[in-house]
């Protein structure tokens, strides 16, 4: 029944994302007809064409992107951590990778090397995912990882603050924020080119470590008596999430709690077996991230609320939500 479940579900979210995509591609800030779109998407030259294929377009395959790392990688990170509260964001890795990230523009270096940006956003992430990992070996419990990244965050968080203080002129502090802020407009096809590789791989190696995950749901010991070498299952996740994460956060900067929300709401159809939860939060985290980009077109403003903010006023009271819940659930 779970496993129908499941592929019910995956479904549900494909037709679901798949809508989602295409209402992205005809809602803007320039009204285009039907006819305008599609002839923008396939050949035409003119306003039309530059507005799909040099906006709306990468705009629409970024967010699918970002979304599946996201909720991938908050679903692989609950399942390895045993922490419900775990998630790319909330766990530190999301904030180093955009440390990596605001650290390549203050330097100058993306502009000097294409890929010095993702390579040192995968990089930052790499590192706090590794702490993270390095802590989930230890009986240390929930809280002390929920603190752990905390720390993380707020380091991060520190040092970007510090390098807007530092900044040797606006324009590097205006980049800064914006990385900070996280958004998919004023992006191209190049962005899209350069992370797909890296978020594709990593939600590759991720994919593979679905039944270590489930052995790890009876303890660390078991899942060894098991013949899972829980030592290699922390590394692959770390590298899955660091490339994943690290890349879309390259291209995006940091989109809050999307790693969060996606899993909670997918488990109840799956059960807890985490090796049924990947790809549905992988869909679920790109339907997330594809209604919530076209909502923010939609929002009555002056200039386009940003992405990583809108999504953050969702994720904050979800994440109390589920604070007191597990709170009552251990009382």
């Amino acid at each position: 029944m779970r496993s129908n479940s499941g592929i019910m579900l995956m479904a549900a979210l494909g037709a679901a994302t798949l809508l989602a995509a295409i209402a992205s591609l005809f809602i803007g800030y320039a009204p285009l007809a039907i006819n305008d779109v599609v002839n923008g998407l396939f050949g035409d030259t003119g306003t039309a064409g530059i507005i799909m294929r040099e906006i709306r377009l990468p705009r629409m395959l970024l967010g699918l992107l970002s979304g599946a790392a996201l909720g991938m990688s908050g679903a692989a990170l609950q399942g390895l951590l045993r922490n419900p509260l775990a998630e790319p964001g909330v766990m530190g890795i999301a904030s180093c990778a955009s440390l990596g990230a605001v650290i390549a523009i203050y330097f100058g270096l993306s502009k000097e090397y294409s890929l010095a940006l993702p390579a040192i956003a995968m990089l930052g992430a790499l590192i706090a995912a590794g702490l993270l990992s390095a802590l989930s070996s230890r009986d240390n419990g929930v809280l002390t990882l929920i603190l752990a990244g905390v720390a993380l965050a707020n380091l991060a968080a520190a040092l970007m603050a510090l390098a807007m203080n530092l900044a040797p002129n606006p324009w590097a502090v205006s980049e800064i924020i914006y990385w900070l802020m996280g958004s998919l407009k004023d992006r191209s096809m190049q962005d899209f080119y350069l992370a797909s590789p890296f978020v594709i791989l990593g939600l590759l190696v991720l994919a593979t470590v679905g039944r270590a995950l489930d052995a790890l749901t009876l303890g660390d010991d078991a899942a060894n008596s098991l013949g899972i070498k829980v030592t290699s299952i922390q590394r692959r996740v770390t590298l899955g999430v660091a490339l994943a994460v690290g890349a879309s956060v390259a291209v995006t900067g940091a989109i809050a709690f999307v790693g969060l929300i996606v899993p909670h709401l997918c488990r109840p159809f799956v059960g807890h077996m985490p090796s049924r939860l990947l790809w549905p939060s992988a869909i679920g985290g790109a339907l997330l991230v594809s209604v919530a980009d076209t909502a923010v077109r939609l929002v009555p403003s002056g200039p386009e609320l940003m992405l990583g903010v809108f999504t953050s006023l969702i994720g904050v009271p979800f994440f109390l939500w589920l604070v007191f819940k597990l709170r009552r659930e251990t009382q």
